[in-house]
């Protein structure tokens, strides 16, 4: 059954002509490419833009536009082998090997408008459409031969005429498998048929039959008189008394008999265009010949099995070999040439300095005379190209051209041959390092270090340049918690100093970039500086402050403990170092050194036990290490010294 689209509004109308609809807009299809299983026969339709593929596997025929997206398909046809065309377009041929028959289809609809059964033992299997009739080769198990049938679609209008014939070969015997069948429009009435027979060499067969009349007719025929090898295609040569065997092979034929009349570069199978282009298939590739020649026009990448035309010759549809089966692929501009350009340049240069680009042109077809190339630069200075005095390609295909670049950095150099009738364009480029100056940049303040929550300017210094002048000023804090941040962007001034403020909370690198220009290289420089933490510590528990010498003292009673109360920049997972220190004999002596963590206020509270004694003399201070405080995104920063005395 045949498979087709039809939209909801249409459906209801019909069921419901009365019945007012309102239907909402979609949007546009999305194109299906062509898929099949088992392809089997390719024909196409110039005057609808069709190309019919018979899916064995599927028990279908598709439908593709030129663009090789399926339109419409047809199901239900069992042992599809091969697909023919009627001359006026009208009808679809299909060979139907497993049904045993000839199904004719409209071709503009796929509606199938006969079933001719064909009384065979293996068959039908090739079918093409000539003389009034579509033809058919078969196999009659009776005696193993192949042999050729014909349907007459206008027999079956006529009363009592069955309109299958078989038995149609010529010649005394027929062949030791069924043939295979070409037509060509530049010879109506002709029909090409070659078959090999596997066990008996004198029953390979290669013949012109012409089917023009009442019986078929002998045109030229060959039985085994010299080897063919294997016959897996057969072509009649367009405007020419020839056929091409495998797509390799010419015979030109005369008064009955086959010559041999040249050969193209070995392939497998091939299809003529009517302008007689051969579209050879050679491997894993898709080769395109002139008449008679032995070079390609251009060779295509496509993995086929089988291929066919487009009647005016403007591409060729290949079915080729796909993860999901097999996809109708579009071969486009078949007649022109690719040419080969290439373009080489030096790796690098020195700015203002004169370099040569060398390439050449080159192409199976012979290019014009006088053949000259575009050429373009593009740099720093010209970001969208600068076109450059155009060359002229030399006999040999080589072309060079001097060039002094203006600006340094990449530098491409791109040459474009615009094609012309028998080309297609091309483009080659290729790209130099052209030598820039080191501009002088710097920054200062690196190795400064800041006390907490500082406003520090840093200065940026920019030296000559050509045409840029602007800086950028980064600021990178340490820590992960905090990223790389652009703290400004501009020009610098008059002197050449751009500057920018920064709160100096973390230590901190700042960084400056210029970014170069057409004869100044890019150039960054960096600067770190540093922040050290706030640091206070709060003593209580004391009953009085009195100075010692020159020196003010926490007076405790000896038997109380301080307590000591730190208050640090917090940072997450951050301790600070508590210090105590006890004087003697005239100086101050290491007595205990212990970190302790800080709350998340930044805060850390410690009680120092009591001597117990009087006339002890006791300092204390909180310290941040960088590193060994757990982190590393401060200086390491002392707080001042809390000096304590225990009295009676």
């Amino acid at each position: 059954m045949r498979t087709r689209s039809i939209s909801t509004a249409t459906a209801l109308a019909v069921l419901f002509s009365s019945a007012a609809l309102s239907v909402v807009a979609a949007g546009p299809a999305s194109a299906v490419t062509a898929t099949f299983g088992s392809p089997e026969g390719i024909v196409v339709d110039g005057a609808r833009q069709r190309v019919f593929v018979g899916d064995d596997s599927n028990g279908r025929i598709v439908a593709a536009d030129y663009n090789g997206n399926r339109v419409d398909s047809v199901s239900g046809i069992d042992g599809i082998f091969d697909l023919a065309l009627s001359d006026d377009g009208t009808t679809l041929y299909a060979a139907a090997r497993v049904s045993h028959e000839i199904v004719a289809l409209d071709a503009a609809t796929l509606d199938i408008k006969a079933r001719y059964p064909v009384a065979t033992s293996i068959g039908p299997l090739y079918v093409e459409f000539a003389g009034g009739k579509a033809w058919f080769t078969y196999e009659d198990q009776s005696d193993g031969d192949g042999n050729l049938g014909s349907v007459d679609p206008a027999a079956d209008q006529a009363s009592g005429t069955d309109p299958v014939t078989l038995g149609q070969l010529p010649g005394d015997s027929g062949v030791g498998s069924p043939a295979l069948l070409d037509t060509d429009p530049s010879a109506p009435g002709l029909l090409a048929v070659g078959a090999t027979d596997f066990f008996d060499p004198t029953k390979d067969l290669m013949a012109v039959v012409d089917v023009s009349g009442a019986t078929p007719q002998v045109t030229a025929w060959h039985n085994g008189d010299y080897s063919l090898n294997y016959v897996s295609d057969i072509d009649l040569v367009p405007g020419a008394p020839q056929v091409l065997v495998d797509g390799t092979d010419q015979h030109g034929y005369a008064d009955g008999k086959f010559t041999a009349a040249g050969a193209y570069p070995a392939g497998q199978r091939a299809d003529i265009a009517p302008n007689g282009l051969v579209a050879q298939i050679s491997g894993t590739n898709v080769a395109v010949y002139r008449p008679g020649a032995t070079k390609p026009i251009r060779t295509y990448a496509a993995d086929t099995s089988d291929l066919a035309w487009a009647p005016d010759a403007s591409r060729i549809f290949a079915l080729v070999s796909s993860p999901s089966g097999y996809t109708l692929k579009v071969l486009t501009d078949p007649a022109l040439s690719v040419p080969t350009l290439t373009l080489n340049a030096p790796a690098t240069a020195p700015r203002a300095t004169k370099l040569t680009v060398t390439g050449k042109l080159s192409a199976t077809v012979a290019l014009p005379a006088g053949t000259r190339l575009a050429i373009t630069r593009t740099d720093l200075d010209n970001p969208s190209g600068k076109a450059l005095p155009a060359v002229t390609v030399k006999a040999d295909g080589t072309y060079s051209f001097p060039d002094t670049p203006p600006a340094g950095g990449t530098v491409t150099y791109q040459a474009t041959y615009a094609g012309d009738a028998e080309h297609t364009a091309a483009k080659a480029s290729d790209k130099v390092t052209v030598s820039r100056a080191k501009p002088t940049l710097t920054l200062d303040k690196n190795g400064k270090v800041y006390n907490y929550g500082t406003d520090v300017a840093f200065t940026a210094h920019l030296g000559s340049t050509y045409k840029n002048r602007s800086v950028e000023i980064w600021a990178n804090p340490f820590g992960s918690d905090k990223p790389n941040k652009l703290v400004k962007t501009g020009k610098v001034n008059s002197s050449g100093n751009i500057a920018v403020w920064v709160d100096m909370t973390r230590d901190t690198e700042i960084t400056a970039v210029f970014k170069g220009d057409a004869r100044y290289a890019p150039r960054t420089v960096k600067s770190t500086a540093y922040a050290r933490v706030k640091i206070s510590t709060a003593v209580s528990k004391h009953y009085k402050t009195a100075k010692i010498g020159s020196t003010s003292y926490y007076w405790f009673h000896k038997s109380t403990d301080p307590l000591l109360t730190t208050t640090m920049t917090y940072y997450k997972g951050r301790q600070q170092r508590f210090d105590l220190q006890v004087y003697s004999g005239g100086k101050w002596y290491s007595a205990d050194s212990e970190y302790f963590t800080l709350g998340t206020s930044g805060k850390s509270a410690v009680y120092l036990e009591a001597p117990g004694r009087s006339g002890i003399k006791a300092r204390m201070r909180s310290v941040y290490v960088n590193g060994s405080s757990g982190d590393n995104v401060n200086t390491t920063t002392y707080g001042s010294w809390k000096y304590l005395y225990f009295s009676n």
